[in-house]
Order: structure tokens, then sequence, then C-alpha cells
């Protein structure tokens, strides 16, 4: 049987969250990846650093990856400027120096105050970033300025829990601002696209931890994607996702990438009989598992996505079903 990792030539790989969390690793992550034969390309909406500094942290955890292995929210965001501005334009940096790298390499000129008269603002993550930062960009935003972010994500996967991510910085300005940014990054598809753009791929795959960023970019780019659940969203929000954050598949984690594309994919399921009523949906045991103990997640997921009305209950009709279900936090308790 075909591995999943071995029906797609390069896989799109989200880092936080996804391979790792902060300093750490997730499970499985080193030795599989190392293991895979596809391309990987190494996909992040974080934009505070270079992709040789990506690589290099990788490189640090175990992994083995280049500058070339690694496409970033800046390098993206530098190339939607370039396509939007002439050359040498003024443009107004919230984030790192990395970010500011990334807009000089595509020719135009990093400031960092309104007073240097910038035509656009880039804003990408950076735990440096503080009020003054905010207030050079306001002015220059309700000056008429184009307003580019990295990414929206609000949060930050590390090994501590969820920090605030760029997405929060990004609605700090929007409120000041009453302005709606461009966004580079997942969800919006030309990260993905740029990736992709790398090579010439016959099957690209999408991995990564949030519906709302990566599975929704996947969706935007119309490209298949295997979500995994290390990172932010869970199997709860994957059931009842909404049609633009649904995955192809689902996985634990990316020893997921070993198993076959049929057994991950979102559909209904060998060991699990799922029964569409009014309001509800009722889940029994029919004896057989595929072992991974996703299979319920897949099985009801299906069911959902394809129930009219309002999203339904979901019932367990036996002990069995109640375990599976209360695993992954899917049945109502009340």
């Amino acid at each position: 049987m075909t591995s999943l990792a071995h029906e797609y030539d390069c896989l799109l790989i989200d880092l936080d969250g996804t391979v790792f969390r902060g300093a750490r690793p997730t499970t499985g992550a080193v030795q599989t990846l190392d293991e895979v034969r596809s391309r990987k390309l190494y996909v992040t909406n974080n934009a505070s650093r270079s992709a040789d500094e990506v690589a290099s942290h990788l490189r640090d955890l175990g992994f083995s990856a280049t500058g070339d292995d690694v496409v970033t929210s800046a390098q993206s965001a530098a190339h939607l400027l370039a396509s939007l501005l002439a050359a040498d334009s003024p443009v107004l940096i919230v984030g790192t120096e990395a970010l500011a790298d990334e807009v000089a390499a595509v020719g135009l000129r990093p400031v960092r105050r309104c007073d240097d008269g910038p035509v656009a603002v880039v804003q990408g993550l950076s735990t440096a970033i503080c009020w003054q930062d905010l207030a050079e960009a306001a002015l220059a935003i309700r000056g008429g300025a184009l307003w580019v972010a990295a990414n929206v994500d609000p949060t930050l996967p590390t090994e501590r829990g969820l920090l605030p991510g760029n997405g929060s910085m990004v609605a700090a300005l929007r409120a000041a601002t009453g302005a709606e940014p461009k966004v580079a990054g997942k969800p919006a598809p030309r990260l993905l696209t740029d990736a992709v753009a790398k090579g010439d791929f016959r099957a690209p795959l999408v991995i990564g931890d949030r519906l709302d960023t990566d599975i929704e970019g996947a969706n935007a780019a119309k490209l298949p994607s295997l979500m995994v659940l290390t990172g932010v969203s869970t199997a709860l929000d994957a059931v009842y996702a909404k049609p633009v954050h649904r995955p192809t598949y689902i996985g634990a984690d990316l020893r997921s990438l070993h198993a076959a594309g049929e057994q991950l994919a979102v559909g209904p399921q060998p060991g699990w009989r799922v029964e569409v009523g009014a309001g509800a949906i009722t889940v029994s045991g029919t004896g057989s598992d595929d072992g991974d103990g996703l299979s319920i997640v897949r099985a009801v997921a299906s069911a959902v996505w394809n129930s009219d009305g309002p999203p339904p209950r979901i019932e367990a009709a036996d002990d069995r079903a109640r375990d599976a279900l209360r695993r992954w936090s899917l049945v109502h308790t009340d």
C-alpha cells in the first residue's frame, strides 16, 4: 500500500505547531522527514527570521535543511510589494531586520519612520515591536500608504503555549486605522504558490496544524492538505470546520505521512457506522479499526460536512464509540 508521502512529490510543510513548537520538534517529526524522499519545502507564516536562519534552527533541532528549502511570508510579502510599487519606493518596516532585508532584496527601500515618506507599510512578527512602531505605521497608513501584512495569525505556538502572533499586532493597527491589509501569508494563496514555483512539481501537498491558515490557504491555492493535531486546531475544530477550512486528510502528527492516503482521508471508515438523524449523528462501532485512533474523527467529520442544516450533535450508540469520541472531545456530555 502506497504511503501518503509517496503519493505527492512535494510537501509544503508548515513549521510552528507542525514541525516544532518553539525549541522542541513535534512527535516523530525528525525521523519521519528524514525518511521521506519527496521534496520538502518548509513554508512558514513567521516573518521574523530569514530563510537561512529558519534552516539553521531546523538543523539545530535535528532536521536536514538549507535556506533554499525554506519559503517565508517575509519573502512573499516583499514580492507582493515589488509587484505593486516602483523600484526604490520607501517601505515602512514593522518587524525584524530579516523582513527589511527581504524588502531591500526586491529593490525597495526599507525605512522605519513615517517622516521618511513611505508609500507602503509591511508588517511581520517581531518580539521587539512596541507602541512607537505601531504609531509610525498608523500614521503612514492613515496618510494613504499601502499596507501589507506578512500574515494574520493571531497566535504563535511555542513550548510554553500560545503566545501573541502577528495577527494580534495587525488587529491593533486595524483598530487604529480602520484599514485592512493585503495579506501575503496563509490563508492567502500567495505564499503557497510562491513555494510551488520553486520547482516543476506534479502533486504538491500542504501540511499544517491550523485550519484557518494552513488548510484555508491550501484550499485557496486549490491544493490537497493534511491537518496534523500537534498545534492549534483540534479534532473538534476539524469536525465542525466550515468548507474553506476542511482538510483532505487528518493525521495525529507527521508520522501520518507513512500511512496510506486512503486511510487518512476524511470519509466513511470501516470501523464505524455513522447515522445521520434530525439534529444529531449517532456513531456505533462495527468491531474493526484502522489502529491510529483517528478513524472516528474522519468518519464523523465526513458525516457532519455532508449534513444539512445547523451543525448536528454527536452521540454515541455504544461504549466503544463513546470512549473513542471522548478521546477527541467529540461527544456531547450535557
